[in-house]
């Protein structure tokens, strides 16, 4: 389970937000107002969370994404706290005059957690770096399913170059979405394979899907696990730590990583699965979001005593 000698680096693609976290005892009617226990400012973002599971797992960490203006406060904010972790940030695109986005989330005793987010629809039209600089040195790419629209090309080239992509879908996926043949591996929750697939139960869901994609297909369910058809087409599960859940924001971005890291460090499908479950179960115990990520001892402590 040790990591490798030489840590892969992992490039992940996105759009990094700035997150404002509020505690809550319960989510406050329309129109009515609530007072919050406790509130935090971290960074976010499915792609920029995953990038800090992944360097505090042992690996190296590669951001690429639009920004918005250097002169806003939101991406000074979140670049500070990337240098603190370790992440590389020299493929972030930066564009002048808009703004990076912004979360507010409230979370409630269970872990649950209900948010909005501004996002400026022109961060989309961003152009990232050649892919030669982009892939160089590369064993894998992480990519938010919703960044498909810029990335595209670099995930196909990726796949040309033998690099694994796995997509992390984060929202329904259109049945064309380039995203399903592009990726190596697709990880979806539960509600999202079902809404893709148009089937309410996620075995059927991922069948369905497989017939679109040549891609691994995985479906997290919290709790309950995950299920996920293996290289024959038959459904398997891998069970979920049973852990008490505080707050389970940036539990799939956790989870994505850890998987990601997994395979591009050699492990096979069920192991990644399981390290993945345990990485995200440790998340889940401890607020912060992103921020709360575990380092890799303690994942391997769990696995340990888990097994």
């Amino acid at each position: 389970m040790a990591a490798s000698r030489i840590a892969p680096r992992i490039l992940c693609i996105g759009i990094p937000v700035r997150d404002l976290t509020f505690r809550v005892e319960a989510v406050p009617a329309r129109g009515t107002k609530a007072n919050a226990t406790h509130f935090a400012e971290i960074c976010g973002g499915n792609a920029l969370n995953a990038a800090i599971a992944i360097a505090r797992l042992g690996s190296r960490a590669s951001f690429a994404g639009p920004m918005g203006d250097a002169g806003e406060t939101s991406s000074r904010f979140i670049l500070d706290l990337m240098a603190t972790e370790g992440i590389e940030s020299k493929a972030i695109v930066r564009m002048p005059g808009l703004m990076t986005p912004v979360s507010a989330i409230m979370i409630e005793p269970s872990g649950e957690r209900t948010l909005t987010i501004y996002r400026d629809p022109a961060l989309w039209t961003v152009k990232l770096s050649d892919a030669d600089e982009l892939l160089a040195d590369c064993r894998a790419v992480l990519v938010e399913s919703r960044c498909g629209a810029f990335c595209i090309d670099l995930c196909t080239e990726a796949r040309r170059r033998g690099i694994a992509v796995i997509v992390g879908v984060d929202r329904a996926m259109a049945l064309t979405d380039p995203l399903l043949t592009a990726a190596s591996h697709l990880l979806f929750s539960s509600d999202q394979v079902q809404e893709t697939a148009d089937i309410a139960d996620d075995g059927e869901a991922l069948k369905r899907l497989a017939k679109l994609t040549p891609a691994f297909l995985a479906a997290t369910r919290g709790p309950q696990g995950t299920i996920w058809l293996n290289e024959t087409g038959v459904l398997e599960e891998t069970l979920a730590f049973p852990v008490e859940a505080v707050d389970t924001l940036g539990a799939g971005d956790a989870f994505q990583a850890a998987f990601t890291l997994r395979l591009a460090e050699g492990g096979e499908i069920r192991e990644a699965l399981r390290f993945a479950a345990a990485a995200a179960a440790l998340k889940c115990t401890r607020h912060g979001g992103g921020l709360a990520a575990p380092q890799r001892i303690e994942v391997e402590e769990l696995l340990r005593t888990q097994m």
